[in-house]
């Protein structure tokens, strides 16, 4: 797992540095300025016969621009910097950079620095082959002012690759919130990554994120806990269940789905299929009697229990006692998809639900919508996995979806600590919360995913790793990574437009196959 740290915690980094190793402030901002030079010629090889553009604030976030800039030109290219502050506003290590660019372009010809007037004098950007986001650091949040809002939306429309120094502006780096963001390319997050970089808004205006050095020890780093980590591809191999010799179907995990209705009876067979892609040795889906003959022409290896439903198409909660053998049976239950909102479906889950409570329980879709409006606090929901997607969450705990996106990491912890749940957050991308309070993000996935039935087929995957693993948190881990990499391998032969919740499941072997091979 790669760690991923708050603000507050690389402020106190740089206080270290310079307070205790006795490190100059301008030699961590010079040594960032480098690294992130570095970082951008390997990356890109930039083109001497094209501009590089800078934006550049009064802060310090301003000054690394100013010293990036400085590097470039002395490697013999034009630049083009912009900076908002009058001279007289700039203090510190800021202003030392920007003096030393200012002696320098003005002994040279070729390169440009000018203050800020108006957005026309960022339109004179357009034609750089970069622009660097140097305007607001870590420290800014909430909405952007004028003249920040105007720039960064002038820039978003140009070609150029852009660039953000440590965070893009508009992005709090705590929480991934903004309204109004600059669309990098790239992100260069010094000293460590900061975890607003990787959700909610932060993981589709980050662009590719890339650690800069400023000059701290990673040993510092180390020694600080987290709370928050994204999952690497080696965490999941480690996260795979190992199968005994003398194993046999029903020592190899058995599970139960109770899903789909008449209105919607796809998302069952969907979840009851992708339990054994995974590995399950034996799975039930326990559906609605007067549609079994459907439900077993579109599932093969899952056997269905058919409950009485008096030709409703619904679960009741006369079907409980006739399903207690099954339910008793399974190692792991998973709940919810298709099973529609019908008062007596409601009822019957939630008895269900407080009846088996000591049972490793996956809750999906309308099993999460039947303890919404507070009703969920009246249960006990230890150890179980709740997988919501962010609307279902929001209705959940009683929250509109904008006051989510607006802290989601710290919403998401205080639920999984609460209840002593596991929550899989689903959207781009999906975050495990742990019921210690950890944030796993996941970093697998695509658009191709934004489909009807894939959040199905995620609870069936999530089900047969349980139903293998003691280990809660290592099938969650490996369900989430290996559902959505299944996805990713699938955009070489379908692009986006072509990935669907069965192909996602079809693919899961291959998937894991493919994961195995390339961890050695």
């Amino acid at each position: 797992m790669i760690p991923l740290f708050s603000v507050s915690q690389v402020k106190a980094a740089d206080s270290f540095a310079i307070n205790q190793l006795g490190i100059p402030s301008v030699i961590l901002m010079e040594n960032a300025s480098t690294s992130i030079f570095n970082i951008v010629k390997e990356k890109y090889y930039p083109d001497k016969f094209l501009p590089i553009g800078f934006v550049c604030g009064k802060g310090n976030n301003g000054g690394d621009g100013f010293a990036v800039a400085r590097h470039f030109f002395n490697e013999g290219y034009k630049v083009k910097v912009i900076y908002l502050a009058d001279e007289n506003e700039l203090t510190g290590d800021s202003l030392t950079n920007f003096l030393i660019l200012k002696n320098l372009i003005t002994k040279n010809s070729g390169s440009t620095l000018n203050k800020f007037k108006s957005i026309k004098q960022i339109k004179t950007l357009k034609d750089c082959q970069f622009i660097f986001d140097a305007l607001l650091g870590t420290g800014s949040n909430g909405k952007l002012r004028f003249p920040f809002l105007e720039i960064i939306n002038e820039i978003n429309k140009f070609n150029s690759v852009r660039i953000a120094i440590d965070i893009p502006t508009g992005l709090e780096a705590d929480t991934g919130f903004g309204e109004d963001i600059i669309n990098a390319d790239l992100t260069v997050s010094l000293a460590e990554l900061k975890r607003g970089l990787f959700i909610g808004n932060g993981a589709t205006s980050s662009g590719e994120v890339k650690k800069g050095y400023i000059g701290i020890p990673q040993t510092y780093f180390d020694k600080i806990k987290t709370l928050d980590f994204l999952i690497e591809p080696e965490d999941v191999v480690g996260c795979l269940p190992t199968k005994r010799k003398d194993i046999h179907k029903y020592s190899a995990g058995k599970v139960v789905v109770l899903a789909g209705s008449a209105k919607v009876p796809s998302a069952a067979f969907l979840a009851a299929n992708a339990v054994f892609k995974v590995g399950s040795g034996a799975a039930y889906l326990c559906f609605p009697l007067s549609l079994r003959t459907l439900a077993q022409r579109k599932v093969t290896e899952v056997i269905v229990e058919a409950y009485s439903d008096a030709r409703t198409g619904i679960y009741r909660k006369e079907n409980i006692n006739e399903l207690k053998r099954r339910f008793e049976w399974a190692d792991v239950i998973a709940i919810g998809p298709g099973m529609g909102r019908d008062d007596e479906t409601i009822t019957a889950i939630l008895e269900t639900i407080r009846k088996y409570k000591s049972k490793r329980i996956v809750l999906d879709a309308d099993a999460i919508y039947a303890l919404s409006k507070d009703k969920y606090k009246n249960y006990d929901l230890k150890n179980f996995i709740l997988t919501p997607h962010h609307g279902e969450f929001s209705s959940l705990v009683g929250i509109s979806n904008q006051e989510l996106q607006q802290n989601i990491l710290e919403i998401g912890r205080s639920f999984a600590k609460e209840k002593e749940c596991y929550l899989v957050l689903k959207d781009a991308p999906t975050i495990i919360f742990n019921p210690t309070g950890e944030a796993l993000i996941n970093t697998t996935g695509n658009v191709g995913m934004a489909k009807f039935g894939t959040g199905d087929v995620l609870t069936g995957v999530i089900a047969g790793f349980l139903s293998q693993s003691k280990n809660i948190e290592d099938a969650i881990v490996a369900g989430v990574y290996i559902h959505s990499l299944s996805a990713d391998l699938l955009l070489k032969e379908k692009t986006e437009f072509g990935i669907t919740a069965t192909a996602i499941s079809e693919n899961l072997p291959t998937t894991i196959s493919f994961l195995r091979r390339a961890i050695v």
